[in-house]
């Protein structure tokens, strides 16, 4: 992992292997924007004012309007859309069900997809959650029970979906490129949600909320036909891909492995510091990242006394920066690869410890400038910003380390991540019941966050020393 492997020139840009970038930035924003769609919708779809039974019921008419605080009836916004009685408790099921879904197919999707390929794995997860966001309007016709159900195994879905892509890079991308192409399709999840965040809201009152359903389950079956046409597992056997480009890729993947694939060395890997490493820096950075995602809008509302409307806009603002920031990442790792400025392992541990150090930073700073307006949205704005630098660090590392299990690894290193997802958001909103007020909260949460990552940094450091390629394969011989 510390060699500084060299490859020719070839067209770039202009390549097939960055349109299949592409594409997987637009499945990943699909996915996105699919799994947040219902944390939009559910504004319009719950009848806030008025006190829930359990049961499933759905109303139409006059509704209190908490934007403008007024009472406004449905047609207002050009749809009749029925409205339900759904409690608090029973949203939190609803939301955390996806969750619950994507870890159950997260390591037994990675694996599958190494050995039968990714295109077909995740093609069907990719369409499996298309189809199952446009019936979710339908769904809650029926019933929560039901809506639960759907989301369950959408996130069952996307769970394939999401883990799979690294067996396409193992073939499809040089070491030199791996930084950039992964975080080209990797910021199609940051600009999802700066894009729902934007529309979801504008969509939702001005067709109804069942619109903000179709029209993202729609993109999605739109991917779809994209992604079976043009994705191929392997570039020896796409019919589309130039003699030269075939040349270029397999002649700088020439040192890895290409044996037939074998049974997991499971033992090898629990050994393995790096990939506890690995492991670490994906619970950190989820840990922030769920936060991040779940309470920016209360945040912002509460803290920063902003209206439900310009809350809505400065949510989104982190998420084009964290978009950006994942491929300006990108482009300057495997520039600094490229020029032989840094070794791989130097580079990698660059890029995680900036992607969690700087974001940690913000995130303690935040509590204490409250009182500027402009600090405080410029922090907000920057801690995912930074975080998303480990794309090009730990999160693409198991490529450097373990190509062939790539996909298998990083279903394991995802599951740690949501883990921790689950983890946070419940301890925040203990923390929140518990002590009251926000400011309090955010205060022990951050810094707790901080100190959590900080510490990250220190174990990557240490361990990553130990993380070269040659390590690695010292544990588990001619394996990965």
């Amino acid at each position: 992992m510390d060699e500084k492997p060299t490859t020719k020139k070839d067209s770039g840009f202009c390549s097939l292997r960055y349109g299949l970038a592409l594409i997987m930035h637009f499945s990943n924003f699909t996915m996105i924007t699919q799994r947040v769609s219902l944390s939009i919708a559910i504004i319009a779809m719950v009848n806030s004012t008025q006190h829930q039974d359990p049961a499933n019921a759905a109303t139409e008419g006059p509704l209190t309007d908490p934007l403008s605080n007024r009472s406004r009836s449905v047609k207002d916004f050009g749809t009749r859309a029925a409205v339900y009685q759904w409690s608090t408790e029973t949203q939190g099921i609803i939301f955390s069900s996806i969750s619950y879904g994507i870890i159950l197919t997260l390591i037994p999707s990675g694996y599958l997809a190494g050995i039968f390929g990714a295109k077909h794995i995740l093609g069907a997860g990719l369409l499996i959650s298309s189809l199952l966001t446009l019936f979710t309007p339908m769904a809650a016709e029926f019933g929560v029970i039901l809506v639960i159900a759907i989301r369950t195994v959408q996130g069952m879905a996307q769970g394939m979906a999401w883990t799979g892509q690294f067996t396409i890079w193992a073939k499809w991308a040089p070491p030199l490129e791996r930084s950039k192409l992964t975080s080209i399709a990797g910021s199609g999840a940051a600009f999802g949600s700066f894009i729902i965040l934007c529309v979801g809201g504008l969509i939702s009152q001005a067709l109804g909320w069942p619109f903000v359903f179709y029209i993202f389950g729609s993109i999605g079956c739109v991917c779809c036909v994209l992604w079976f046409t043009v994705i191929y597992d392997d570039p020896m056997n796409h019919p589309c891909i130039s003699g030269k480009e075939k040349e270029h890729i397999t002649s700088s993947l020439a040192q890895q492995s290409s044996s037939p694939r074998r049974s997991i060395p499971i033992k090898a890997m629990v050994r393995c510091l790096p990939l506890w490493a690995i492991f670490m820096g994906f619970f950190s950075h989820f840990w922030l990242c769920t936060i991040i995602i779940t309470y920016l809008p209360t945040y912002i509302n509460t803290v920063l006394h902003v209206n439900i409307r310009d809350s809505g806009v400065l949510s989104s603002l982190p998420f084009i920066a964290a978009s950006s920031c994942t491929v300006l990442g990108g482009q300057m790792a495997d520039f600094l690869l490229s020029r032989n400025l840094l070794s791989l392992i130097t580079v990698r541990k660059l890029f995680s410890s900036l992607g969690l150090l700087l974001p940690s930073l913000c995130a303690v700073a935040l509590p204490f400038v409250t009182s500027s307006y402009i600090t405080t949205i410029v922090l907000l704005i920057l801690i995912p910003g930074t975080s998303n630098l480990c794309d090009s660090g730990f999160i693409i590392n198991t490529l450097d380390v373990a190509p062939r299990y790539a996909s298998f690894l990083m279903g394991i290193s995802r599951g740690f991540g949501l883990t921790a997802g689950i983890i946070s958001s419940t301890t925040t909103g203990f923390l929140i019941s518990q002590v009251g007020h926000v400011i309090e909260h955010s205060k022990m949460a951050v810094i707790a966050l901080g100190v959590e990552n900080i510490y990250t940094v220190l174990s990557r450091m240490v361990w990553l020393d130990r993380g070269s390629k040659h390590a690695f394969e010292h544990s588990v011989p001619e394996d990965l």
